[in-house]
């Protein structure tokens, strides 16, 4: 390997650190492959030593050859100025703070980049997911069961996206709890863009983490990778709404090939977004309609604040039209005809309570109640 003069600078264990993702950066070299090297050399160093007759005794021809050419100066100087930033890490196999849980599934990510509180990888942590394409009432379930599990010490761990993980890592950060972000993209793009000042409160209070080189754009491929990293620092994994087809059903097939606990919110049979919940309760999840569900099911301390059980199980405000709206959307002309109330009436009533956050406003002239 040809040494960078730039190199110079930086400690033998950023250069080690390197090391590591100028490996893991050659083609061919998953996690698995990794894994394997590691286990026959001990380290990059090594592996970058040793001769081409060795590393075909555990890569292929190309690999080997790949390897025998030194790690490429470019990766190791973008690496060396990434990883010299404040807020920045990257966590290996062979450190202390690579989490636990993450060592108990199937192919752990031999690295991870980190923005933030390390400490937390290793907390106890439960799994908010769902669609993109939330309701009203899904995010604001997602955001009130986070602030409460919050209040039992849990850190809330998804995956930035838009919708049910956007609103779980809100939740967190309201309860000033812990919260993980992990992301299907390098660490130096925020994705969605949408999500960029929420990516900046999560690296300043918790941690934002992904297996994947920096530069690495958003793909398709690569969120079932990351929904494994989800799902394995979890102890159980939490699905507010999702369709067949989603995500999130992947994330809750690998939290139960991991061992992980699966809790599903359930909904309106009319709703498509309740569907991939309705399906993993038919498959053995545990129905979740409130934060006791999940807290017996965790065994967790029952020493939860008053206001992270209020978030969660409050009920809403005693009034007339609320009690005759229900959960599902329904219309003004619908509301005047069950409650009795004129259409003046049931219109000033249904302002009121959107400003207090009671009933949303949804396309088509229809209103739903919000829990």
């Amino acid at each position: 390997m040809q040494e960078n003069h730039r190199m110079h600078i930086y400690s033998e264990e950023l250069v080690e650190k390197s090391l590591w993702i100028s490996l893991s950066n050659i083609q061919g070299v998953g996690s698995q492959t990794f894994c394997q090297l590691l286990t026959m050399f001990g380290n990059p160093t090594n592996i970058y030593a040793a001769s081409f007759k060795q590393l075909l005794e555990v890569v292929s021809e190309k690999i080997a050859s790949e390897i025998s050419k030194g790690a490429d100066e470019g990766t190791l100087s973008d690496s060396l100025d990434w990883l010299s930033k404040d807020n920045n890490h990257l966590i290996t196999l062979a450190d202390s703070y690579y989490p636990k849980t993450l060592l108990e599934i199937p192919d752990p990510p031999p690295l991870l980049y980190a923005k933030g509180n390390l400490s937390l990888l290793n907390q106890r942590s439960i799994a908010i997911v769902g669609s993109r394409n939330a309701s009203v009432q899904g995010e604001k379930n997602a955001e009130a069961f986070a602030e409460g599990l919050c209040g039992y010490g849990l850190c809330i761990v998804s995956g930035l996206a838009l919708g049910v993980d956007g609103a779980a890592h809100r939740g967190a950060l309201k309860a000033n709890g812990s919260t993980i972000a992990v992301v299907g993209t390098g660490l130096d793009i925020v994705y969605p863009a949408k999500h960029r000042n929420l990516a900046h409160q999560i690296a300043q209070h918790g941690l934002i983490i992904s297996e994947f080189s920096l530069g690495t754009p958003s793909k398709p491929q690569n969120f079932p990778r990351r929904n494994r990293i989800i799902s394995g620092l979890s102890l159980g994994c939490l699905v507010v709404e999702a369709n067949l087809q989603s995500g999130s059903q992947i994330t809750a097939r690998l939290s139960a090939e991991q061992g992980r606990e699966v809790f599903a919110i359930p909904g309106s049979i009319h709703s498509p977004m309740s569907k991939g919940c309705h399906q993993l309760i038919k498959q053995g999840a545990k129905l979740v309609d409130s934060l006791q569900d999940i807290v017996e099911e965790l065994n967790l301390d029952n020493n939860a604040s008053n206001t992270s059980l209020q978030s969660v199980n409050n009920t809403v405000p005693d009034n007339s039209l609320l009690k005759v709206m229900g959960y599902e959307q329904i219309t003004l002309e619908n509301l005047v005809r069950l409650s009795g109330l004129t259409v003046n009436e049931v219109s000033s009533m249904l302002m009121l309570l959107e400003l207090e956050g009671s009933v949303a406003s949804l396309a088509g002239g229809q209103y739903q109640k919000i829990m």
